[in-house]
């Protein structure tokens, strides 16, 4: 599972894991990722949090390489952070064995999907009242259901984080008129209620 996508990939280890497990970090992560560098302090008024929270988390996100001060700006006293450039895997074959990794992986991938849900609410209640017309055009929420094998459900995988790594890395960091933030969301899963067709069922 990758979270938070970006350019190059790293895979977090148990230690990594337990230091983002932890949902202000999470929110911090979001928040820089979705909004740009920000002080502690803008960071937890965005958040609803005290400066002196995210200050802390922000040091300990900053231990493993999660996010870093960025160069030239700010002052002792008024740091200004920003997202470590590079996608966060979460979980894998040896986290998967490790009841630690497991609940990690949860608390992260919990609190995510949570700010994802809310982005998509937002979308739904206000979008059409809050956004202009060409914004309302280029917004699209759409699934689908179908059966397939588990080799074609990560063969449309690859091929569609392919297509979002290429444009989120060809447009990223561009401040040009007209632009905001934009949230591209993408999930694929089996439906665990569902049976996986067997050679019986088949014939």
């Amino acid at each position: 599972m990758t979270p938070i996508n970006n350019t190059e990939e790293r895979v977090a280890d148990l230690d990594g894991l337990k230091a983002l497990a932890h949902p202000l970090r999470v929110q911090i992560i979001e928040a820089l990722s979705t909004y740009g560098p920000h002080t502690a302090s803008t960071l937890g008024e965005r958040l609803g949090e005290s400066s002196g929270a995210t200050s802390y988390h922000l040091r300990q996100l900053e231990k493993h390489g999660y996010v870093r001060e960025v160069e030239g700006r700010g002052t002792a006293r008024e740091r200004w952070w920003e997202r470590t450039p590079g996608s966060i895997t979460v979980g894998g074959p040896e986290l998967d064995q490790s009841e630690a990794g497991k609940q990690a992986s949860r608390v992260i991938m919990r609190e995510w999907l949570h700010h994802r849900e809310a982005g998509v609410r937002d979308i739904v209640e206000r979008g059409m009242t809050e956004l202009t017309e060409p914004w309302q055009s280029a917004t699209n929420l759409h699934s689908a259901s179908v059966h397939v094998t588990a080799e074609q459900l990560s063969e449309l995988n690859d091929q569609i984080l392919d297509l979002i790594t290429q444009f989120a890395t060809q447009h990223r960091g561009q401040r040009v008129v007209g632009s905001r933030p934009v949230q591209i969301q993408y999930f694929a899963f089996p439906v665990l209620d569902g049976h996986e067709i067997t050679e019986e069922d088949a014939s």
